[in-house]
């Protein structure tokens, strides 16, 4: 069984989703961009013997609230949010779980507070998108540009929601379901997206791949970084390795499968943890 709770940070409050004793040791786990805790809902339950599972839902995400008007989601934002969360559960020492977002977000929570965490584990993520010049003035001008956010969209079902994702995301329906499910709002019309619109807005920079490396340098937690096979579009090999070299205690792992490797292999991946 799962339980969820409130996280009051300011300016907004954060839901979790936990599983396990709470006397076992600590895993936070973090979700991917437009996902919430339902992404974690197949593994979890694997992990709960062991661990006391919390799967914090990031600000616009899931339940959690919505940034304040005229409010901007930052990549260095979610490291702070992280680390609130984590002192007002009063983690003092934790293992850090990880996927494509949370990730990226996980590793720099790594780098920032390498006393508090036990292990940190990456699933299709290390670090945040990087720049190397080439598109800087395009995204900036892009970021900055106006413009007006298209109405959300109403489904007539969830039925409906499910399948959308499913095809935008490649999972199949039935994995995609926990996260659509948590993800909804009911409205007089039907069913829309619960998390925030302003999630799908650009960026106007992002850290050179550079200084991506000199924070990695900063992890001295055990890593494992599972990836899937073949190599995601935006997840290079040539990249990832180079990260990879950047962490001192690293051990890499391939998985055939796709991006949402804990949802599609939820054994497997408890496996893998298990042995990290």
């Amino acid at each position: 069984m799962s339980e969820f709770v409130t996280i009051d940070l300011p300016p907004c409050s954060l839901r979790a989703q936990r599983w396990g004793d709470a006397a076992l040791p600590p895993l936070l786990a973090l979700h991917g961009w437009l996902d919430n805790a339902g992404s974690f809902a197949r593994l979890a339950p694997l992990l709960a013997e062991h661990h006391h599972v919390i799967a914090l839902e990031l600000p616009g995400h899931g339940h959690s609230d919505h940034l304040p008007a005229g409010s901007h989601y930052h990549f260095l934002d979610y490291v702070r949010d992280v680390l609130a969360a984590a002192d007002a559960l009063q983690l003092a020492r934790y293992t850090l779980l990880g996927h494509s977002l949370g990730a990226g977000v996980a590793a720099l929570v790594a780098s920032a507070r390498p006393q508090r965490i036990e292990r940190l584990l990456l699933i299709e993520g290390l670090g945040p998108l990087g720049d190397d010049g080439s598109h800087t003035l395009q995204r900036f001008r892009d970021a900055l540009a106006p413009r007006s956010d298209k109405p959300l969209r109403v489904f007539h079902s969830i039925e409906q929601a499910v399948e959308a994702r499913s095809m935008v995301s490649g999972l199949a329906t039935e994995l995609a379901r926990p996260i659509v499910e948590r993800g909804l709002l009911e409205t007089g019309g039907g069913w829309r997206w619960r998390s925030d619109p302003r999630l799908t807005r650009s960026s106007a920079s992002r850290l050179a791949e550079s200084q991506v490396h000199a924070l990695l340098r900063g992890i001295t937690a055990p890593t494992a970084l599972l990836l899937a096979q073949p190599a995601t579009s935006y997840l290079p090999d040539a990249m990832m390795q180079a990260r990879a070299a950047c962490v001192a205690d690293i051990t890499v792992t391939h998985m055939d499968g796709g991006h949402h490797l804990h949802l599609e292999h939820p054994q497997a991946v408890a496996d893998w943890i298990a042995a990290a």
